[in-house]
């Protein structure tokens, strides 16, 4: 019966495909929607899938969490072979290899591209349709970009869990994102960026424990005191965890779907907790309701948010 129960578990193994044994990742999905407009840009520049790119990009940066990245800003995990730039040292194939140093993820994914169309080796992958996502990985570890014999199939793996293969298809990016998070350096000891998220077409990120408007100012590349101003806040205020932090000046009403929604105030919030909520102006919050900014809200009121 227990030589049964192992075959069965065998078969079933080989059959059950790789995509299915695989776990939805927070940290993966985190990467993907980071770094994915600048992986577009690279795909209308240089001609390389963007699911390539994104999946290259998580699987040799561990989802932005290795050393290469947090040291040196390197997520394709490229050595320093013609290379002239800075340099790190790190255990991978042998002991203490040489690894390229970028100033930004921008310049990593850059390379990455230019690194693939410089060399002849390459040159037949580009004879692929752009949306051949499974013949380029494949392309890849034959041509030798990884010595994982399961490469390939990794990649592919990572593609299709995160339906990757989307964005070969694109035609434009999101440029304020591409730009932000491409030129990004890590600032903390883990060098974990903030995810960062759209809503009533605006960007904004969530606060995390020791964050200041100055430490976020430097990472996404806007003026703390700009940031500051967006959020409708002293520049020396302190950041809790949970803060939201618009990127951008934010609007006067709420998205069209509250139109017929007001907000009910729940316990412990401000007019202030209910303006970023909605991701709204708190002048324009008191104008649309009729108050004067020393009203007092109180539990199950009812407010208009557009």
């Amino acid at each position: 019966m227990k030589k049964i129960i192992i075959i069965m578990a065998a078969v079933l193994s080989a059959v059950i495909p790789a995509t299915a044994q695989m776990k939805w990742n927070s940290a993966y999905q985190n990467y993907i929607d980071q770094y994915k407009d600048l992986a577009i840009e690279e795909m209308l520049r240089y001609h390389i899938p963007a699911s390539i790119t994104l999946a290259q990009g998580v699987f040799e940066s561990r989802a932005g969490l290795s050393d290469l990245v947090t040291q040196g800003n390197n997520h394709f995990g490229i050595k320093c072979h013609e290379w002239t730039g800075p340099t790190q040292y790190h255990d991978d194939d042998a002991r203490g290899e040489c690894f390229r140093v970028y100033n930004n993820a921008r310049e990593s994914y850059e390379d990455h591209s230019k690194f693939l169309t410089s060399h002849p080796r390459y040159n037949r992958l580009f004879q692929l349709d752009i949306t051949d996502y499974k013949g380029w990985a494949r392309g890849l570890k034959d041509c030798g970009y990884a010595t994982n014999p399961r490469y390939a199939d990794r990649l592919i793996n990572i593609i299709e869990l995160y339906h990757l293969q989307e964005y070969d298809k694109a035609h434009n990016f999101d440029r304020f994102m591409a730009r932000h998070t491409g030129n990004d350096q890590p600032t903390r000891a883990n060098g974990l960026l903030h995810p960062i998220k759209i809503f009533n077409k605006n960007y904004y990120l969530i606060a995390r424990e020791g964050d200041s408007f100055k430490s976020i100012g430097k990472e996404v590349g806007i003026s703390w005191r700009k940031l500051a101003k967006y959020n409708e806040r002293n520049k020396h205020d302190a950041l809790h965890p949970g803060d939201i932090i618009f990127l951008r000046k934010k609007r006067k009403k709420a998205p069209k779907q509250f139109k017929h929604r007001p907000h009910v105030v729940q316990p412990g919030e401000s007019m202030y907790d209910i303006a970023q909520k909605y991701a709204i102006r708190l002048k324009s919050l008191y104008k649309m309701n009729n108050l004067t900014p020393d009203y007092q809200i109180h539990v199950g009121d009812r407010l208009r948010v557009r």
